[in-house]
């Protein structure tokens, strides 16, 4: 998709992120590029979209910068933005609040999600190593005070070095997951019905069926996308095929996983699971998993680096001065990708 702006002139841009995100996203010469490719209005809440203070902005702006929580792109908040060409979220899924409306009048859109895919591949690959190692099972002993004798027994550990290891969907993150496990030794297979054999051998993995990779791998790492057909991709039929001392690591959504089976599951200590995202967030205090010594359990943080979210800011203005030149879009969101993304 091209822009049809004049690179002549910079764009009017409205940037929707709050203050603490901007500084993420838009750091020091990061935020000096974007301040130079575009006529900034920087709005520190998103109710400002829909409010009166804004209109005269808003009704002249090209650009529409956007991060989580922003409201829906309905036709009536596009009324309030007749010259909107472009929205370029500093996330990953626009689903939530992109709509049909934005591309009917001509809007493109654009994503940042590439910028957290290597901070999120880092730490499937720390969830990893400490399944692999019994980490979460040792701390959690400690932590609780058990004798010292006690603490000492788990299951048996085992190194990456050629471990056996199970990529279930080959995202952008997935792939980096396993560019990082595949570089410490580890022997992988991957689940992903978009792929093909050759796909899979240029990834450096063999392609499997999803049964056949939940049998044969030591640790399972979830990397598919939000799709009506993976919703509980991994139920209780499938964790049963896990082999005794296995682990599943979730980095991507919860979705894919029935969070009762797993529970169930971990309650008799025949795996372990490390995850980031969890039905309800925040995670009740009394939610089984808070209790489990063989899980785990992160805050949905594993993308928030520094790194990552510099990043995140470049692939924003680097699409804007892209949109500005009148160039194709490195990241654009189509309709039918919209349809399919999580």
């Amino acid at each position: 998709m091209t822009g049809s702006a004049d690179p002549a002139r910079r764009q009017v841009a409205v940037v929707s992120v709050p203050p603490a995100l901007r500084a993420q996203f838009f750091p020091g010469p990061v935020g000096e590029r974007l301040a130079a490719t575009a006529d900034c209005h920087l709005v520190d809440s998103h109710d400002a979209l829909t409010g009166g203070a804004l209109a005269p902005v808003l009704a002249r702006a090209e650009v529409l910068v956007t991060s989580w929580g922003v409201p829906r792109l309905d036709a009536a908040l596009l009324d309030r933005a007749p010259a909107l060409r472009l929205v370029a979220h500093t996330g990953a899924t626009v689903k939530p609040f992109v709509t049909d409306e934005v591309f009917a009048r001509g809007v493109a859109v654009t994503q940042a999600g590439q910028g957290m895919a290597r901070s999120v591949a880092e730490v499937a690959l720390t969830f990893t190593l400490a399944l692999l190692h019994q980490v979460p099972r040792f701390d959690h002993a400690l932590h609780l005070g058990v004798d010292w004798y006690v603490a000492e027994q788990a299951p048996p550990r085992h190194e990456i070095l050629g471990c056996p290891i199970g990529v279930v969907g080959a995202s952008r993150t997935g792939r980096a997951y396993l560019e990082l496990v595949r570089a410490l030794g580890a022997e992988v297979a991957v689940a992903d019905p978009t792929l093909t054999p050759a796909d899979a051998a240029a990834l450096g993995a063999r392609l499997v069926s999803l049964d056949e990779l939940l049998a044969g791998s030591r640790i399972v790492a979830l990397h598919a996308p939000t799709l009506p057909e993976t919703r509980h991709l991994i139920g209780a039929r499938e964790l049963a095929l896990l082999p005794d001392g296995a682990g599943l690591v979730n980095t991507a959504r919860s979705w894919l996983v029935d969070e009762a089976a797993l529970v169930a599951e971990l309650a008799t200590r025949r795996i372990d699971a490390a995850l980031d995202v969890f039905d309800d967030e925040p995670l009740p205090e009394r939610h089984p998993l808070r209790g489990l010594p063989n899980a785990l359990l992160t805050p949905h943080q594993a993308a928030a680096t520094v790194q990552g979210r510099r990043r995140q800011g470049e692939i924003v203005v680097d699409e804007i001065a892209r949109y500005a030149a009148g160039r194709p879009l490195a990241h654009a969101v189509t309709p039918d990708l919209l349809a399919r993304m999580g």
